[in-house]
């Protein structure tokens, strides 16, 4: 199941955009990996916001917010095309969430880390990609019936 971790400083991000911005990214994965809106995926997109102290994060240039996504995915889940989406859509996402400007995008950095299968274990058991596949297939069904 796919995760997304933002990290950000502390208070980089608008009141609002601090309290919408798990639920927004977990949504934009989904998306793009191709997952059925239900709620049995819904529950299994794991969203991180980490926020670090002012000052933690700098460059060697100034002390302007960046914005550091992780989004983890079983390896396959993204193609070429899915993972571009993914990384401008969850860009706009983090700056509407800060209040900044399209014209700022370089303030945020998009890692996709791709879980081999085999190395990702829930409920006990080794989750392989090929469940999660059978999964979503049942579940676009159940959406579809």
């Amino acid at each position: 199941m796919p995760m997304i971790q933002l990290t950000a400083p502390t208070g980089a991000l608008t009141q609002e955009g601090r309290a919408t911005v798990q639920r927004d990214l977990a949504a934009v994965l989904l998306r793009w990996e191709g997952a059925p809106d239900t709620a049995f995926f819904r529950a299994r997109a794991w969203s991180y916001v980490v926020e670090v102290p002012v000052g933690a994060q700098v460059t060697a240039e100034d002390d302007e917010p960046r914005f550091l996504v992780e989004v983890t995915v079983p390896q396959g889940a993204l193609s070429e095309r899915r993972k571009a989406g993914l990384v401008e859509d969850t860009t706009h996402t983090v700056l509407a969430a800060a209040g900044l400007a399209p014209s700022e995008a370089l303030r945020v950095w998009v890692l996709v880390h791709e879980q081999p299968d085999g190395t990702w274990g829930a409920g006990g058991s080794v989750v392989r990609y090929a469940d999660l596949v059978a999964l979503a297939k049942q579940g676009q069904e159940q959406a579809d019936a």
